[in-house]
């Protein structure tokens, strides 16, 4: 099992769309990325969510040590954040499912809780053809991140978007029409990680006309993970 070095000298602060939502990016992150990938190909790959349109491996124990730490790094140097011990989950994940078969729900841009200090990661560990996170704003209601008190007002508009255009065609997203525009996606550089909040509206940036391997050596492989302060 590769020693897992995760270098954060070149990371850069971005603040996206009129919320002016903070994304850290890392490049460079692993110091043998190459290591990495075949640890994952290693893995027994399944699809342990119904709403993420793939396959996924949860992390060896020391990979996850070494990013709650990088993690925590990243939050109080480029967030501001309080030094504390931060905790997760993380899985080594592949996108599969063909667009046809998506699912109502994966049309659409997503967020992944209402923990305001919560926020989320996803390392690059491919260089296939397909892109990386983009971050949408949802036209009806303005919004760019979906908080609990402004949960109630998000669905019932999106409810309203739908029942008057009809759900979007069974392929991945792009730029998020009719109901969502896009707002920045950073692009998916290989060995590059961003960490953004949980409650940015966002999704993969996936090509519907590239193929999709279930090999992690071939296909859309990421680390993805959920972390918050202990």
């Amino acid at each position: 099992m590769p020693a897992h070095v995760l270098s954060l000298d070149e990371t850069l602060l971005h603040q996206i769309g009129h919320e002016a939502i903070k994304i850290a990016r890392v490049q460079l992150v692993f110091d043998d990325s190459a290591a990495v990938i075949e640890e994952a190909a290693a893995q027994r790959f399944s699809q342990i969510n119904p709403h993420y349109p793939g396959i996924r491996a949860s992390v060896s124990s020391d990979l996850l040590r070494a990013l709650c730490t990088a993690v925590e790094d990243i939050a109080v140097g480029s967030f501001g954040a309080a030094r504390q011990n931060w905790m997760g989950q993380a899985w080594y994940s592949i996108v599969t499912q063909t667009p046809g078969r998506l699912t109502p729900i994966q049309r659409l841009p997503h967020f992944d809780g209402f923990k305001p200090d919560q926020v989320a990661i996803m390392i690059y560990l491919n260089q296939t053809r397909h892109g990386g996170t983009g971050f949408y704003r949802h036209k009806s209601t303005g919004f760019e991140s979906v908080s609990q008190a402004r949960y109630p007002e998000y669905k019932a508009s999106l409810e309203k978007d739908v029942k008057s255009t009809g759900l979007p065609p069974a392929k991945y997203i792009t730029d998020g029409a009719p109901h969502f525009e896009r707002i920045a996606d950073l692009g998916a550089e290989f060995n590059s990680m961003i960490v953004y909040p949980g409650t940015a509206l966002h999704s993969g940036v996936i090509d519907n006309h590239v193929p999709l391997h279930k090999d992690p050596r071939e296909g859309r492989l990421t680390i993805n993970g959920f972390f918050a302060p202990a």
